[in-house]
């Protein structure tokens, strides 16, 4: 599988989505106490370690998988990051 399908696979996974999503509200409703920016950070290595080594089958090498699952991840929360700001200036008016 080359790097653009694998980087396609992995921006349609609904899973990793979903736990990005997690990680913003959790973030957000944690975000007085640990701070911002380690916290995401963190998640974004997690869920781009956890998901090659736990559900996927041998698509590529893991190395492969894991970088390739940084940046996917890294565009995802920008994504979603966007949404919520979006979101908040709306409903403050």
């Amino acid at each position: 599988m080359s790097l653009w399908d694998l980087f396609g696979t992995q921006m349609l996974d609904i899973f990793r989505w979903g736990l990005l999503v997690a990680l913003v509200l959790t973030t957000a409703n944690t975000s007085a106490v640990t701070g911002t920016l380690i916290p995401l950070a963190a998640g974004i290595l997690f869920v781009a370690v956890l998901i090659p080594f736990t559900m996927t089958p041998d698509l590529a090498p893991a190395t492969a998988q894991v970088l390739v699952g940084l940046v996917s991840n890294l565009i995802i929360l920008a994504a979603i990051l966007a949404v919520r700001a979006l979101w908040r200036r709306f409903r403050a008016g």
